[in-house]
């Protein structure tokens, strides 16, 4: 059984670059203060790092 990260989006992609706001899509979040839980792997973990800024992370 792997590791779950809580992932909570707290700041807007509004203004933000592309590259970005795709991320916060392909993570699966939609709206500020949303949490949703996501597999511990290397790719969730590098996407995190590139938006970590947005957003909040708990084990």
């Amino acid at each position: 059984m792997s590791a779950k990260l809580r992932v909570t989006l707290v700041k807007s992609t509004i203004g933000k670059p592309k590259k970005h706001r795709d991320i916060v899509a392909g993570l699966g979040l939609r709206r500020l203060n949303k949490t949703i839980e996501l597999q511990d792997t290397p790719e969730v973990r590098g996407m995190i790092a590139k938006i970590n800024h947005m957003l909040h992370i708990a084990q």
